[in-house]
């Protein structure tokens, strides 16, 4: 079963990472630039982290495997038709029916793995062979990116199908049945509210260098994501099955998982953005030499990983998860000093990816962790699926913004151009660290008044 849930994610770290690749062939074809082109990332992940909360309750409700496997098929056919339309509208349109599927998918995988592994070194266990999977996946995903890519874009969307067919035969067989559910209802307007607020917040960010900052459209469409999403906390307050038990979030730890993936995700996302368009449109490297430049990331992730369990048995989450925000941040900050106008790889980009790999190998299994610890079983879904929303969510609006602070450099020549991006992929990791560093040291202020070691616990 646990190979199961593994091969999805996979799959879906495949996907991210081909289609990434196949950006700049896909925006030559199709006539896309660049402020269109992060629709395809922005479209899926959107839809994936809109419905995540969504996809979480469904699951609790009316059966993980039911869930699981109907939206494993929508995936698949989302995949094929995506792989044969010729407009960009469309394409856009079938990445985001994908990330709908996969708001179902995730989060109910993760609530399998979560109910099926006890909390402990079991579960934590699982969660790191899980994350190798997802950067396996992901590793996998830039060199087949970049091979099929010389081929054609289109095999980047046809290739998953397959292998979301098997998976889903095997599903079948292997997944168990239920024999409890939780009760209750859908929240179904707190995910219309919550889902449509977030899609016009990145339009509105995407849209503004070209409108206006402060042009009566931007500022209307500003004035209506405030009503959506505040709208959004109403219903999740009056509801008597809210997609948000909102009482979740008064627990610091959840919290500070939660804008911790955001911080890992959103930084890492549009960092490989900016390489991708960078490399391929800027330097004019082939697909596949872009890919590999990125792969030592995917590999010391692969690596690190299934040691990251027992890791966290022996030091807690906390202390991993300041190590993960340390290795991001540092990356960051040494590709800014180190790259100049023209980055040499050994210098720049192989030091920067290694230290992504550690950072996002120390860190995801680690937040997961720290985000479903102490969670009851009936709210695992909810859980997981919350932590899902943030890192996708977060991912997007951190890439609007960085979209838009680069919109002005329509024909850049060298990294200068990219450089206010970079800058706030760096404040973005920087401020995942002080939020982790912060309570560390209060702890160990603590401890130390008290007359005690100064010990990190989860």
């Amino acid at each position: 079963m646990l190979a199961v849930l593994c091969v999805v994610l996979f799959l879906d770290g495949m996907d991210v990472s081909m289609v990434g690749v196949a950006l700049p062939s896909i925006g030559t074809e199709l006539g896309m630039p660049e402020s269109t082109l992060q629709w395809l990332v922005n479209g899926y992940v959107l839809g994936y982290g809109g419905l995540l909360l969504l996809g979480g309750r469904t699951a609790d409700l009316l059966g993980r495997r039911r869930v699981f496997l109907i939206a494993l098929g929508a995936f698949a056919a989302a995949s094929f038709v995506g792989g044969l339309v010729d407009d960009g509208t469309l394409l856009v349109l079938t990445r985001f029916i994908k990330g709908l599927a996969a708001a179902f998918t995730a989060p109910t995988a993760m609530s399998i793995l979560t109910t099926t592994f006890p909390e402990g070194p079991a579960r934590n266990r699982a969660l790191s062979i899980f994350t190798v999977f997802g950067a396996s996946g992901y590793s996998s995903g830039l060199i087949l990116g970049g091979v099929l890519t010389s081929v054609g874009w289109r095999w980047t969307f046809l290739t998953p199908v397959p292998l979301a067919l098997g998976a889903l035969l095997f599903g079948l067989r292997l997944i168990p049945r239920e024999h409890t559910r939780a009760e209750g209802g859908h929240d179904l307007w707190g995910a219309v509210t919550l889902t449509t607020g977030m899609l016009l917040a990145v339009y509105t960010v995407v849209t503004a260098p070209e409108r206006g900052w402060l042009s009566p459209l931007t500022l209307a469409s500003a004035v209506v994501v405030v009503g959506l999403l505040t709208a959004f906390v109403y219903i999740e307050n009056h509801i008597a099955h809210p997609l948000i038990r909102l009482g979740i979030l008064r627990i610091p730890t959840v919290v500070r998982a939660n804008l911790s993936l955001i911080a890992l995700m959103g930084s890492y996302v549009s960092f490989q953005f900016i390489m991708t368009i960078y490399l391929q449109n800027v330097l004019h490297w082939l697909p596949m030499a872009m890919a590999l430049a990125m792969l030592p990331a995917g590999i010391v992730v692969v690596v690190g990983s299934p040691l990251v369990g027992k890791l966290i048995d022996r030091y807690g989450t906390a202390r991993l998860i300041l190590l993960s925000m340390i290795s991001l941040s540092l990356g960051y900050v040494w590709f800014l000093v180190a790259a100049g106008t023209t980055p040499d790889y050994p210098v720049a980009i192989l030091p920067t990816m290694l230290l992504l790999g550690g950072g996002f190998g120390f860190g995801f299994s680690a937040i997961m962790a720290q985000g479903t610890d102490g969670i009851e079983d009936a709210e695992q879904g909810l859980a997981a699926g919350l932590l899902q929303t943030s890192g996708q969510v977060g991912s997007a609006l951190v890439l609007a913004v960085v979209t838009a602070v680069l919109a002005g450099n329509s024909h850049p020549t060298n990294l200068t151009a990219f450089r206010p991006g970079l800058n706030f992929v760096t404040a973005v990791a920087v401020v995942g660290l002080l939020l982790n560093i912060v309570p560390l040291l209060r702890r160990g202020r603590s401890a130390v008044t008290r007359g005690e070691p100064a010990r990190s616990t989860v």
